[in-house]
């Protein structure tokens, strides 16, 4: 028992334990902010691939680069909830909303790491069904 001075006792006493303490305060302080600030500026991308918006893409992108000036993150912010409806001449409505679900998967593999299963296709009706 005279020896009590080991161990977490003599850490406590040592010159440069509130050193120590203080700069692991400041490391978790400066991680968690740039966790903080990673998350903010990815937020419109995320909302907008969320809310499958045609332009996703752009809304994500746009995210990220408009932190230099703050306008452009907002902007991409409020673009993120806008409704979109897609006027192209390309294609038809139902090979436009395929092409989206193509790119958002796309991105949400590219951005997110996330890969989504495709949608089991129903099969075409056989020559029985069609006459019943």
């Amino acid at each position: 028992m005279e020896n009590a001075d080991s161990g977490w006792s003599a850490i406590q006493n040592s010159y440069y334990f509130w050193d120590f303490v203080a700069l692991g305060c400041g490391m978790i302080c400066v991680f968690g902010g740039l966790a903080a600030l990673a998350w903010l500026l990815g937020l419109p991308g995320r909302i907008a691939v969320s809310r499958n918006h045609p332009e996703a893409e752009a809304v994500y992108t746009m995210g990220w680069t408009g932190f230099l000036a703050i306008v452009p993150w907002i902007q991409a912010f409020t673009w993120a909830f806008k409704p979109t409806d897609v006027i192209d001449i390309r294609r038809f409505p139902d090979e436009e909303r395929e092409a989206i679900k193509e790119d958002l998967a796309r991105l949400k593999k590219y951005a997110y790491g996330k890969e989504e299963l495709p949608e089991p296709e129903q099969p075409a009706p056989s020559a029985n069904e069609q006459e019943a």
